[in-house]
């Protein structure tokens, strides 16, 4: 092997690095500016502003690389993924973790792949309920069970009850919205597809915003520098850079190991929100983080699929 050829191959290995990183550190801490983010700024409105400028940003990047803007029939579909993505899962996630703390948002989020095999299993079809995916699923119910139990004995605070409902119902609408988009008409660019969902999802949690009359509630003037800082974090570094990494890393990447992102993202956004938040991690919070950290490893693994949430 040449010196030329020894470099390039340690190039491609620091990029790999850096954007497995990304997905990683970046992707997991995006749950600590959101909380910081609507302590101050209404939880729709809020989601707007992220999802809004972000989606504006990688969809007009697309259009001056040449790559055609999506038809009719794509914006259709685009618009139904958007209203579940992001009008339900992050509006949901976004509005929560004003009553969450964000690492315990992310575990819950975290079961996202659980409702997705149960999807394939009784809606789709196209997965068979094997013991081992009977006992994930158990596993992360127990899990979640454990996290707003107020019954139980552990050390913590059981989770606000209408926080967690919130997120379930988040983590749910995604898995639908997974499950249809195999189905519908998207853009083949999947960074166009992400750009215009996210413009898409913006616009959506505006009218959301307006309608709950969050804009009545905003005054720019009275929002500190952290809030604006958590914003720019979650537009810059959690979408348009966090996406573009995952798009480069699914195109030279097994799934599998990309997927890992789906079990460490919660830890990192627990061990974020605990050193940097003063969030509790008691025993509560260390037996149901694990339970649906084991439940996600299994299911992701069976199934070999992998689903972007950030």
């Amino acid at each position: 092997m040449d010196a030329q050829t020894q470099e390039l191959a340690k190039l491609a290995k620091w990029k790999t690095l850096l954007a497995f990183g990304i997905i990683y550190f970046v992707w997991g801490s995006t749950f600590l500016a959101i909380r910081i983010g609507v302590q101050e700024v209404p939880p729709f409105l809020l989601a707007a502003l992220r999802f809004f400028v972000a989606g504006l940003v990688l969809y007009l990047w697309m259009v001056a690389k040449g790559e055609r803007s999506p038809t009719l029939r794509e914006w259709r579909s685009v618009v139904i993924l958007a209203s579940l993505f992001f009008a339900l899962d992050y509006g949901l996630l976004f509005w929560s973790e004003q009553r969450i703390p964000s690492g315990l948002a992310a575990v819950m989020l975290a079961t996202i792949p659980a409702f997705m095999a149960l999807s394939e299993i009784i809606f789709l079809r196209t997965q068979k309920l094997t013991v081992r995916l009977a006992v994930a699923l158990l596993i992360g119910i127990a899990g979640v069970a454990v996290l707003v139990s107020r019954g139980l004995k552990l050390s913590g605070t059981p989770i606000d009850s209408a926080g967690a409902v919130a997120l379930i119902v988040g983590a749910m609408t995604w898995s639908i919205g997974s499950a249809l988009a195999r189905k519908l008409h998207l853009p083949e660019s999947k960074v166009m597809s992400s750009g215009a969902q996210m413009l898409a999802g913006g616009l959506l949690l505006g009218v959301v915003a307006a309608a709950l009359g969050e804009f009545r509630n905003f005054h720019p003037a009275a929002v500190s520098r952290g809030a604006w800082i958590a914003l720019l974090y979650l537009i810059v570094a959690g979408s348009i850079i966090g996406f573009t990494a995952y798009v480069w890393l699914i195109h030279h990447e097994s799934p599998t190991r990309v997927g890992t992102y789906a079990y460490v993202n919660p830890v990192v956004a627990v061990l974020l929100g605990y050193f940097f938040a003063g969030e509790a991690l008691g025993t509560r919070t260390i037996v149901g983080t694990l339970c649906v950290l084991v439940s996600v490893i299994v299911i992701t693994t069976t199934r070999g699929k992998k689903t972007a949430h950030a």
